[in-house]
């Protein structure tokens, strides 16, 4: 293996490792929804796995601008299948018989007060069927809408404008996103309201759109760092293929 190909492998790896890690970690997180007034004093309640989310969006823009997106899709698919993994055996945990004396070293909070731990461990881990599939059908959906925008953005500027097709893609697939996966998991699965729905997922919606703005810099910054580590020529040479790699 040569020098650059290596260096296009390792790039891959590293991205593809940020990207999978984020990805899985929002999901697990995003059950809880908290209260962004008692935080900063601004209206709107957000699902914690939105805190992470942009990190994800960033990373999905720099894969495609360099694998295309058929490089997109692979990671995409392979992080699908081991968030349902993750989903399973996190449930699995769950039907497990608690230790008598677990339950006892924990049987009150810090005030005293009685605390069943295991019920708190399956209230906060046992994802439902709802969650698992709102968050699966948003997370592809939006992947794949990412994925093309993007593509279709790059081959109608010619490659030109970075910040358009990588924040007119992610503003695109996020506001899918931000509604689906709230609308399956809490309205169709759940008891929330569509009214519910509609404030937590807007006020998700605003937030992402306002990082793709402010996240702008870091992905030119990530830019000029791949370039000086693959070469001018090297990475001229794996955007091109980028544009023609669209299929898996």
């Amino acid at each position: 293996m040569n020098t650059f190909a290596h260096k296009k492998q390792q790039l891959y790896l590293v991205l593809s490792g940020i990207f999978l890690v984020n990805a899985l970690l929002a999901e697990i997180i995003g059950v809880k929804i908290f209260s962004v007034d008692k935080l900063m004093g601004l209206p709107g309640n957000l699902t914690a796995g939105v805190l992470i989310w942009p990190v994800v969006f960033v990373t999905t823009d720099i894969i495609n601008e360099y694998f295309g997106k058929a490089g997109v899709l692979r990671i995409s698919y392979l992080t699908v299948v081991l968030i349902l993994f993750a989903f399973g055996v996190i449930y699995l945990t769950t039907k497990l018989p608690p230790a008598d004396f677990w339950l006892d070293v924990n049987k009150a909070d810090n005030q005293g007060r009685p605390f069943n731990i295991d019920f708190a461990y399956q209230s906060i881990f046992r994802q439902g069927l709802g969650i698992i599939t709102g968050s699966i059908v948003a997370f592809a959906a939006g992947q794949v809408l990412d994925a093309t925008i993007f593509a279709a953005i790059r081959k109608a500027t010619g490659g030109r404008f970075v910040w358009l097709r990588a924040t007119g893609s992610t503003l695109v697939s996020q506001l899918v996103d931000s509604f689906v996966v709230l609308y399956v998991a809490f309205y169709v699965f759940g008891n929330w309201t569509i009214d519910q729905v509609v404030s937590v997922a807007n006020t998700n919606y605003w937030y992402k759109f306002a990082s793709a703005i402010l996240l702008t810099p870091v992905l030119y910054l990530a830019h000029f760092l791949i370039d000086r580590y693959l070469g001018k020529e090297e990475t001229a040479e794996l955007q091109e293929e980028a544009v023609e790699n669209v299929s898996v």
